[in-house]
């Protein structure tokens, strides 16, 4: 699809996230003749700024509120946010009724319309936007003009116009963006795979897979379509599953290089996070980049915020935002990066994770947890109890500033306070970047 496809034609933006909402500028930049339709769950006040900006445009039509999803036979083409599932009444009964209906996304039509081919994309349950993020400055060292966007919150295009047939482009890719993707990326790189998005945890993003199997097709996507030609640098850990003979991939055309974990000096703590420099060192040696270069560059990385990020030192104590471990797969990864003594802060929405593995690890590496309040934190519990887990050493906390005073009251020298979830923010907390903006104000 290119914007000729787009021309005259109605189209419906199916929520009017950073994605949907980059796209549309993009469009109407580009006087692309076309009526826009923006449908959001939104009011006018809750959209003010972009209502503001977007209502100036006489082909731009807003379809709020309650009734926004209704109705989408009506358009030519819907482009739908990443949170919008593709398999949504109202997507499938529009289809149904006008059966020309194309529904596709932002990161689709990038895809078709980005000059370079020189594009990376990394997927994962866990660790992709680490590893997009330090493929970046590894590119960025090596003096290459690169680009990163996606999931990690910078929609591809808003640096469209900047890109040359020589750029590069990181793409940290969900699997909400991959699930309806036709084409894939010159380097794919999948970092690892766990249960994850298995039910809804927040009305406002309600998307999820139907199960485990669909979530890995998903997934999988980011390497389905690429030719002989291209790399798929995947974790050794998914190699016999990925090379079975009854496993998609087993039938994909590209190169595979796995990748186990790392051994240069980095910031990052945690086995996992060798992992994630092991496969950005993949990337680099693929596109001939010096070791010297990718040392200078792993050296000075810091790692993103609200993973596993030591925000405070004080009295001989640190702290570890690991906000973004949101499954508890996550939170046991968080777990076996430290030897020290470990308080640790977790429970909130269930997103309908299974507890007793990450119970038990709980019970041989916490001395101590404190519980926020929310939908998951009694299936947690219980199975702490179950685990063996003293009940004395188990406190609720109904904010985040209880919380940190419950664990600076359990915490000695030599001690972490590390606040890993295992679960999703919403109840108490929008989501898990103001979960980790509250952890840091509670702190210091």
């Amino acid at each position: 699809m290119n914007l000729k496809n787009l021309a005259n034609k109605k189209i419906a933006l199916l929520g009017l996230g950073v994605e949907n909402y980059a796209l549309l500028n993009y469009c109407l930049k580009h006087k692309v003749v076309a009526s826009f339709t923006v449908c959001d769950m939104h009011s006018v006040e809750e959209l003010a700024d972009k209502f503001k900006i977007l209502n100036k445009h006489a082909n731009v039509f807003w379809q709020l509120g309650l009734d926004y999803n209704q109705n989408l036979d009506r358009y030519d083409i819907v482009f739908r946010s990443p949170g919008y599932p593709l398999a949504h009444p109202s997507l499938v009964t529009a289809q149904k009724k006008q059966p020309k209906l194309i529904v596709t996304s932002p990161m689709r039509l990038f895809m078709d319309l980005c000059p370079t081919k020189n594009i990376i994309g990394v997927t994962g349950t866990k660790g992709k936007g680490t590893t997009s993020s330090l493929i970046y400055t590894i590119l960025k060292t090596a003096k290459k003009a690169v680009y990163l966007g996606g999931n990690i919150g910078i929609a591809p295009f808003d640096f469209l116009p900047k890109l040359t047939k020589n750029s590069f482009v990181i793409l940290e890719l969900s699997s909400f963006q991959l699930e309806d993707f036709h084409s894939s990326p010159h380097i794919a790189v999948f970092t690892n795979f766990t249960p994850e998005h298995l039910a809804p945890a927040d009305q406002n993003n309600p998307n999820f897979h139907k199960s485990l199997k669909v979530y890995r097709e998903a997934k999988l996507n980011i390497a389905r379509f690429q030719n002989k030609n291209d790399f798929f640098v995947v974790n050794d850990k998914m190699s016999l599953a990925i090379a079975k003979k009854d496993s998609v991939a087993s039938d994909f055309q590209a190169r595979i290089i796995y990748f186990t974990k790392s051994d240069w000096p980095s910031r990052l703590p945690g086995d996992h996070n060798k992992e994630n420099i092991a496969a950005a060192e993949v990337v680099a040696q693929i596109l001939k980049i010096s070791p010297e270069i990718v040392a200078r560059a792993v050296k000075k990385f810091k790692g993103l915020e609200h993973r596993l990020e030591l925000v405070l030192a004080k009295n001989n104590i640190k702290y570890y935002d690991d906000s973004f471990a949101t499954t508890p797969e996550a939170t046991i990864t968080a777990l076996k990066s430290f030897s020290s003594p470990i308080i640790l802060l977790a429970g909130g929405a269930d997103k309908g994770a299974n507890f007793k593995v990450l119970a038990k690890e709980i019970t041989k590496r916490v001395k101590f947890v404190i519980l926020f309040d929310g939908q998951a934190t009694p299936r947690l519990k219980k199975d702490l109890l179950a685990a063996g887990f003293d009940s004395k050493k188990i406190k609720l906390a109904k904010s985040m500033p209880e919380a940190v005073r419950l664990a600076d009251g359990q915490a000695l020298a030599g001690d972490i306070i590390l606040m890993s979830t295992a679960c999703a923010s919403f109840g108490l907390f929008k989501n898990y970047k103001e979960r980790g903006k509250l952890f840091k104000q509670a702190i210091t």
